[in-house]
């Protein structure tokens, strides 16, 4: 029996593990002494994500690794397959979640005195246990606050290799009355 192509088996492997593999993963697939150099395996998955092109599957590098996954063009369908709606998040999750990801590592207060109003604990709980956040540490200062980040997992939610990826506050539009909501700039306390 003739040994697959290297691009089959990194194929088969991404679609059996079903969340992204990182490139030492990949490695770990092949017996000791046998697993491609970093740069063999780099240039099969390039040509595993060439060969994918156009069709349902397509290869994404996200923070965590590698990973197939169904391109954006045929959510209409796909979607079909899940009859539960998706997850729903309110408009205090969702600007917690983006004040976090762009002044990480950032303390309940600084967040609270951005927003203007009190943080509901269920807000931190539901994107703790979602996987977007983290604590990071704690802050020297009185009451050792903790200092809130955002996780790989956030990273592979939304795509993103790293955290340089996310948007520009300014591409997304000037804040001011328009788009009050953009306004995140907080004066610095010196």
């Amino acid at each position: 029996m003739t040994q697959p192509s290297l691009e089959a088996i990194l194929e088969a492997a991404l679609l059996a593990a079903g969340e992204p593999l990182s490139m030492d993963q990949l490695r770990a697939l092949f017996p000791d002494g046998e697993a491609p150099a970093r740069a063999t395996l780099e240039g099969a998955l390039a040509k595993l994500e060439t060969s994918l092109g156009g069709r349902g599957v397509m290869l994404k590098r996200v923070a965590s690794g590698y990973r197939l996954q169904v391109p954006e063009e045929f959510a209409p369908w796909v979607s079909r397959l899940w009859e539960e709606k998706p997850t729903r998040y309110s408009r205090a999750v969702l600007e917690t979640l983006a004040i976090i990801a762009y002044r990480q590592p950032i303390t309940r207060g600084e967040i609270e005195e951005i927003r203007g109003v009190t943080l509901s604990s269920g807000i931190m709980r539901t994107l703790q246990e979602r996987g977007w956040i983290r604590v990071a540490g704690h802050r020297d200062a009185p009451g050792r606050p903790a200092v809130f980040a955002t996780t790989r997992d956030f990273l592979d939610h939304f795509n993103l290799r790293s955290l340089s990826e996310l948007p520009s506050l300014m591409t997304l539009g000037e804040p001011g009355p328009e788009h009050p909501e953009l306004d995140l700039e907080v004066p610095r306390q010196e």
